[in-house]
Parts: structure tokens; sequence; C-alpha cells
């Protein structure tokens, strides 16, 4: 079994990517409602600061950055997929090796996480969400589809 090794750095900022597991589906837009509950259940029980997120069909793209002292960005993002599952009903086809982990089939089991190290690392990673609707051909401008609150990045 691989041996994953996530960098946490109390207090820090990330980059995360988040897909579900059927990318030719639009879950998270679908469910959009569903998918803020989950947010803020995991936001009540763990506050984290979102800087900047984009909801695409299949995935995510977030910057968060975490309370000082703080480093625990995985049981946040268990929170967020375990709420949000729940809310969806149970019709996605699943793996065997899914249902002996009692686990849901909505959700990649791994995401991608970047920690930030400076302020131009912050911006290059911000404008990637900007511009990651226009990419995968979802509108034709950056703008008016994000939610992009700034704050600064801790050193």
């Amino acid at each position: 079994m691989p041996n994953y090794r996530r960098i946490k750095v109390p207090g820090g900022t990330y980059f995360f990517t988040v897909a579900i597991a059927e990318r030719s589906k639009s879950l998270l837009v679908d469910r959009i409602g569903d998918l803020r509950d989950a947010f803020r259940a995991a936001h009540t029980a763990r506050p984290f600061t979102v800087d900047a997120i984009v909801i695409l069909p299949d995935h995510l793209h977030c910057l968060w950055t975490l309370p000082e002292g703080d480093a625990d960005y995985p049981v946040r993002w268990a929170h967020i997929k375990a709420a949000f599952s729940r809310r969806i009903p149970k019709e996605e086809w699943r793996r065997p090796s899914k249902i002996v982990k009692r686990e849901r089939g909505l959700w990649q089991r791994r995401y991608w996480e970047h920690l930030v190290r400076d302020y131009d690392d912050f911006r290059n990673h911000l404008d990637y969400i900007h511009f990651n609707p226009v990419k995968h051909g979802l509108v034709s401008s950056a703008g008016g589809f994000a939610i992009l609150v700034v704050s600064p990045v801790r050193s």
C-alpha cells in the first residue's frame, strides 16, 4: 500500500483539487446547495478560511488558509466529502474495494494538495482558479463565476 505523504504546516495556505469519481457527471453543480451545506458544516466543526474557490461540474479547486496552530486539512476534507455524500441518494456504482471499506462511490479517494509558499505562488493558484472554467470550455472569459475572497498569505 502506498504511503502518501502530505505536507502539513500549521496556519498554512493550501491549494486543493478535489474530484468526483464519475468525471462525466455534473454532480457538484447539480447539487451545489448540498455542497455549500457540507462546507458550512465542516467550517462550523473546524474553522478555516476559503480564500478562493471554483466549483465545476465534476471537480473543484480552492485555496484555504488554516487557523494558526492547525494543520489538519485532511479531517476537514473528510468532513466535507462525508457530509455531501450523506445528502446524495445512494445510486452510484461502487467498486468492490469501496464496498469492503463501506465507502460511497461519489468522490475520488485522493485529492491534490499544494502548500502555498509565498504571495507569488498564491497569485498563480488564484489565477488558475479564476481561469479554470475557461480552460474547460464552460465560459468564454474569466470573471463573474467564482467567489473570490483574497486574504494575505502568512509566511
